[in-house]
């Protein structure tokens, strides 16, 4: 088992590194602090007056992490595979509006039709494993690696939770998006083509789905942007199968073992089931490790009377908990920790920019440049054909 790696967030700033432009929103501009003191009951109102005007013209795309008052308005929630899929299939939206952070909007950018226009609530909804991952430091690591071991040797993967200019990265050359969903079968994939994978930005899903194809763990080492050759010497980068960027997510790290031996512990017959983005340790201690949409099916179809207690975003267990009240179902972690940046999206910001598609304004658009659109679009296409 690779040692753990902690590095600091750095917001990303997609850019020049290897004539890749960057990725550009629509100017920003400030929300009027008149939305802010409206009521729930008016901003509900004047979503739905919006929605209704706009038809078939809006989609409304949520991740499971969002709010109750938020996810209340999706046409189409679900993880960041399912949600990929959804913006691919949008046949009629002239709008997508994506209820999620900005990699999400950069991903259903790149897969919507060039016609239509994808929008976030709230710019600033960021992803602060995705800006673990700055790009010039991506690039600078796979110079670096690739001057030790040949291009041919490694097939660079990156997780769905990363920028475009990382997708175009990994798709340039060769390499392939994955998802929570679908990390085992993408390994496999990889592992087929080439001898290493070179994984961003996510540790623990690259060391999770690693273990859980039972491949040798001491063929695992880990990539630190601020030391040279990650930290690693030529020689354990030549003996490494799997290189992981020492990203991590900063909601699933908050769980740990001994909440797992307590949950234990104190509810007899409990089953654990936590996100392969935990650390290794409250992942091997687990019954089960999945993503978002495993996590839902696993609890929702288990019998009543069961008991659950699920490491992952504490919007999502909340919903569980209501749709399931057969079950005992908590989160690990007691003191709820929301992702804050999935909350920065609010009843206020999706009132706001709808209410401008229906004065024919479109606010906070979500537009990936050309080059890095078709390059992160290769590795996103081998990821769906491949699933």
């Amino acid at each position: 088992m690779a040692q753990d790696i902690n590095i600091p967030v750095t917001p990303s700033a997609p850019g020049a590194a290897h004539n890749l432009a960057p990725v550009s929103n629509s100017a920003r501009q400030p929300i009027p602090n008149t939305y802010f003191h409206m009521s729930e009951e008016e901003l509900d109102e004047r979503i739905q007056d919006a929605r209704h005007t706009l038809g078939k013209r809006l989609t409304i795309l949520g991740h499971h992490y969002q709010r109750s008052d938020i996810i209340k308005y999706a046409d189409l929630r679900g993880d960041s595979y399912k949600l990929a899929r959804f913006a691919e299939e949008q046949e009629d939206a002239e709008y997508i509006i994506f209820c999620g952070v900005n990699f999400m909007g950069e991903t259903a950018d790149i897969l919507s039709k060039p016609e239509q226009k994808v929008i976030l609530p709230n710019l600033d909804a960021g992803c602060h494993m995705a800006d673990m991952a700055p790009t010039q430091d991506a690039y600078d690591c796979w110079d670096d690696l690739t001057e030790v071991v040949s291009t041919d040797r490694v097939m660079p993967v990156t997780y769905m939770n990363s920028t475009a200019a990382i997708k175009a990265l990994v798709g340039k050359n060769g390499g392939i998006v994955s998802t929570s969903s679908n990390n085992d079968k993408i390994f496999q994939w990889a592992q087929e083509r080439r001898e290493k994978i070179l994984f961003f930005p996510d540790q623990y899903l690259g060391a999770n789905t690693w273990n859980k194809l039972n491949w040798d763990r001491t063929k695992v080492t880990k990539w630190n942007p601020y030391l040279e050759l990650g930290g690693n010497t030529k020689e354990q980068l030549d003996d490494a199968r799997l290189i992981l960027w020492a990203g991590f997510c900063s909601v699933h790290k908050r769980f740990t073992l001994d909440q797992v031996k307590s949950a234990r512990e104190n509810n007899e017959g409990i089953k654990v089931i936590v996100h392969p983005e935990c650390t290794e340790d409250v992942a091997d201690a687990s019954d089960y490790v999945g993503s978002t949409e495993y996590i839902i099916q696993m609890v929702t179809d288990a019998p009543s009377g069961t008991k659950w207690a699920i490491g992952t975003e504490i919007n999502l267990v909340g919903r569980l908990q209501e749709e399931n009240p057969d079950k005992l179902i908590f989160c690990l972690d007691p003191v709820v920790c929301p992702c804050s940046m999935m909350y920065r999206i609010h009843p206020a910001y999706l009132a706001w920019v709808i209410e401008n598609l229906v004065e024919g304004k479109v606010i906070n658009q979500i537009s990936v440049d050309q080059e890095t659109a078709h390059f992160a679009k290769l590795g996103l296409d081998r990821m769906l054909q491949v699933t």
